[in-house]
């Protein structure tokens, strides 16, 4: 998925086929919260009561501040939760497997998700509901039940099995084994967020174990930027809905903008959900510069290849196989008046 691959080396053969004693790698991609759909429809919930005996009722959990409780946010919600439920079933499924094939205790686990929830303010963003993600460990040497605080990244992963195969870490990777006996925990973390189907962004984040910046770099768009993928979806087209009507409040609000701060800065201890900006109180600059820093710092290191907008050409190239797939009249018509509204907004310079 998004590079060319040599069958030869991918999916060639399960596991279980290998010879005797083989190592062997194998990367085992469940649906997750995909298997929920649009979080409006029967057949989800149908199949989630056929093989859990039950379902999640909307009335069973809290919604975070940022989210109405209308039936459409709750019904979807319900629905993603149920995922959560089900994913950790066919976990389970995935450990009676090696269990039964003798080879549980001599391999390394890991269990991971790509991002946070897809939901208004937390996939594709750089809030902790969009990065923030499960990470457990299971094998040889790791004690059972351990529960870790410090902050580590997703390329992380490829350091601690690379080190796991006894294999040497390259100099040139910034992944680092998180679990080497002198893994120094990192003082802070960075995420990215640049354009996702045919909508232009660009936001870099850092975190500590206490703080969180985000660098919005266009600040004139909204939060919300036109997406056919993500307008489509009942929760936003909700969300549209209720803010037209006024029926949002403050934290709820706040992702409906129609532009951002170039900054934000939280304090994850006492504002867990990121509803106050502190970049612009005094008592916290101090942070703010700090943190700046070393955003300015991990973009220079990292040659960030988001420092200059993606050319006209490639863009075009990409869209151009986007369109060609398998959609409606009307989808595509959304889909180029999102582009070229892109390209206009690039012209302005906004």
């Amino acid at each position: 998925y998004n590079f060319e691959w040599e069958k030869s080396i991918y999916d060639t053969v399960h596991w279980s086929a290998r010879k005797p004693g083989q190592p062997f790698f194998c990367q085992v991609q469940l649906r997750g919260g995909k298997m929920r759909g649009n979080g409006t429809g029967d057949q989800w919930p149908a199949r989630v009561k056929k093989d859990l005996g039950d379902i999640t009722a909307k009335d069973s959990f809290e919604l975070p501040p940022y989210l109405p409780a209308d039936p459409v946010i709750l019904q979807d919600w319900a629905q993603y939760l149920d995922t959560v439920r089900y994913t950790d079933m066919q976990v389970g499924r995935i450990v009676a497997r090696l269990r039964e094939a003798g080879e549980l205790d001599n391999t390394y686990v890991f269990f991971i998700t790509d991002h946070g929830i897809s939901h208004v303010r937390n996939k594709q963003f750089c809030y902790e509901g969009g990065i923030h993600i499960p990470m457990v460990i299971r094998g040889p040497g790791i004690k059972p039940g351990t529960v870790r605080e410090d902050c580590v990244e997703h390329v992380d992963l490829a350091a601690t099995s690379l080190a796991r195969a006894g294999i040497d870490i390259p100099e040139i990777i910034q992944a680092r084994d998180i679990l080497a006996e002198d893994y120094s925990p990192r003082k802070y973390v960075f995420a990215a967020r640049d354009r996702c189907d045919e909508t232009v962004e660009r936001l870099r984040a850092v975190r500590s174990q206490q703080f969180k910046y985000i660098r919005n770099f266009y600040p004139r768009r909204p939060y919300l930027q036109p997406n056919r993928y993500k307008d489509n979806k009942p929760i936003i087209q909700t969300m549209r809905r209720l803010f037209g009507e006024g029926k949002l409040n403050k934290a709820q609000a706040l992702i409906m903008a129609e532009s951002r701060p170039e900054e934000e800065l939280y304090d994850l201890h006492q504002d867990p959900f990121e509803l106050k900006n502190l970049a612009t109180d005094p008592r916290y600059q101090q942070t703010l510069k700090e943190m700046r820093r070393e955003l300015e710092a991990w973009i220079i290191e990292t040659d960030d290849r988001g420092q200059a907008p993606e050319s006209d050409a490639m863009y075009d190239s990409d869209m151009s196989v986007f369109m060609q797939g398998n959609q409606s009249a009307d989808q595509k018509e959304i889909l180029s008046r999102n582009i070229a509204l892109m390209k206009k907004w690039a012209a302005e310079g906004k």
